[in-house]
């Protein structure tokens, strides 16, 4: 009797009949189906979310491919560059020893130009000096005496050699 008189069991059993209410009313049918709701929704954001991370790992693998091949392709480029520069460098160095051996040709033939001019001006210096020098001795020779022994020595040869 003392059971009846404690507060406690008629919590307990108020509770149990509260219960069996629910259960009667179909409450947990209800509650099953929105726990299930709620987990078929939790599924599916999970399902989701490892698209998700499997899209993103795909896309993280095809970045990573077109770096690779991008550090590849830029590694080739400068290694070309490399070896551009380096036929670049070896072309203009035969280009400037052929354009220096032409020069120093073109100064030589300047040169020899120029010797031969001189040359060639001092020659007709000298013979233009023999020339007024002969001249001067020829006019002091026929001043000197009114017929040279040598014009008329030439001038009978030549009248022998004329018959």
């Amino acid at each position: 009797m003392e059971l009846l008189l404690d507060a406690h069991f008629w919590v307990g059993a108020a509770f149990v009949v509260f219960l069996g209410i629910l259960v009667m009313a179909g409450v947990h049918r209800f509650a099953w189906k929105a726990l299930g709701d709620a987990g078929a929704k939790v599924q599916a954001q999970l399902d989701e979310a490892a698209a998700l991370r499997r899209e993103a790992e795909a896309l993280l693998a095809q970045v990573k491919s077109q770096k690779d091949a991008s550090e590849k392709l830029a590694a080739e480029m400068l290694a070309n560059a490399k070896d551009e520069a380096q036929r670049l460098q070896a072309e203009a160095q035969v280009k400037l020893a052929e354009q220096l051996e032409r020069r120093g040709l073109m100064a030589e033939r300047k040169i020899a130009q120029a010797e031969a001019q001189a040359e060639a001006e001092v020659r007709a210096a000298a013979a233009e000096l023999a020339a007024q020098m002969a001249e001067q001795v020829l006019v002091q020779r026929l001043a000197g005496a009114k017929s040279d022994p040598l014009i008329d020595q030439a001038i009978g040869q030549l009248a022998g050699k004329l018959q």
